[in-house]
Formats: structure tokens, C-alpha cells, sequence
């Protein structure tokens, strides 16, 4: 049995779709605050200046609209994710969400403690965006709910 060969657009679009996810967490952190949807709206203005778009208000509309918006939603999840393999732990920190999520990437009972969050959000800077009342978490089956606090 032969193996056919990959399809080149399918090839050249994975490729397009890897180098973006890989732009976006080369440079989440250059725009502060980190967090936040200023940050966010940062990293995309300095993404359509770089790809030759104006910076008015029609240039980075027909930047985002050629971005489309699956792939827009995807750019945004690396955006405000955060891998910690030495703890387990992936965060998904979107402000527009109202809560903070905490998976695990190992056994959810032997990673999901709350030293472990807590020093998980110390790592990445979300302590000072979050709740830090440990009690105010909330323990769902395979993952922690962590609240913003008010002033998102």
C-alpha cells in the first residue's frame, strides 16, 4: 500500500496556521498590560503594521477580516494561554471570560492543588488580576474556576 503525498495546500496552510500560533507566544509578552484586551488589541495592531497594513481604522479591519475569524479565535486562545509543564498545569486566562481556567496536564488530583494554582498565577503575573482567596476557587471535576477580580 502506498501512502499518498500530502496535499501542498493543506502542507502550506498548516504551515501558515504553526508560525502563527508560534508568533503569537514568541511575543504575548511584549505588549503590556500583559492580560488584557489592550494587550491583545496591541499584539494585533503591531501583527497588521507588520504585514504591510495601515494602521487606520480600514487597514486593520481588512486585517482582520483576511485573518477571518476561526483563525482569529485561535490567535487569541495562545494569546491568553500559558503552559507550566514543570507544574502540569495549562491556565486559560481570557479577560473576556469571567473566570479564570486551570487544567491539568497530569493526574487532575495530584496537580490541581492550590499551591500549585497559586503558584502557577505567580508565575505567569496573574496574581494581581485574580482572587487570591483560595476559597473563593472553584474545584469543577477536572479543573479550578479562578475569578478575576473586579477591575478587569
Amino acid at each position: 500500500m502506498t501512502t499518498a503525498s500530502p496535499d501542498p495546500l493543506a502542507l502550506q496552510a498548516t504551515l501558515v496556521d504553526f508560525a502563527l500560533a508560534e508568533l503569537v507566544r514568541q511575543h504575548r509578552e511584549s505588549f503590556p498590560p500583559l492580560w488584557s484586551q489592550e494587550s491583545w488589541a496591541k499584539l494585533l495592531i503591531w501583527l497588521a503594521l507588520n504585514c504591510g497594513c495601515s494602521g487606520d481604522e480600514a487597514g486593520l479591519k481588512a486585517f482582520a477580516e483576511a485573518i477571518g475569524p476561526l483563525q482569529m479565535g485561535r490567535l487569541r486562545r495562545v494569546f491568553f494561554e500559558r503552559e507550566l509543564a514543570d507544574l502540569e498545569l495549562q491556565l486559560m486566562a481570557d479577560p473576556a471570560e469571567q473566570q479564570v481556567l486551570v487544567l491539568p496536564q497530569g493526574p487532575a488530583d495530584e496537580v490541581l492543588e492550590n499551591d500549585g494554582i497559586a503558584r502557577a498565577l505567580e508565575r505567569v503575573a496573574l496574581q494581581e488580576r485574580v482572587v487570591t482567596d483560595q476559597a473563593r476557587w472553584q474545584r469543577l471535576d477536572a479543573l479550578v474556576v479562578v475569578p478575576w477580580l473586579e477591575q478587569r
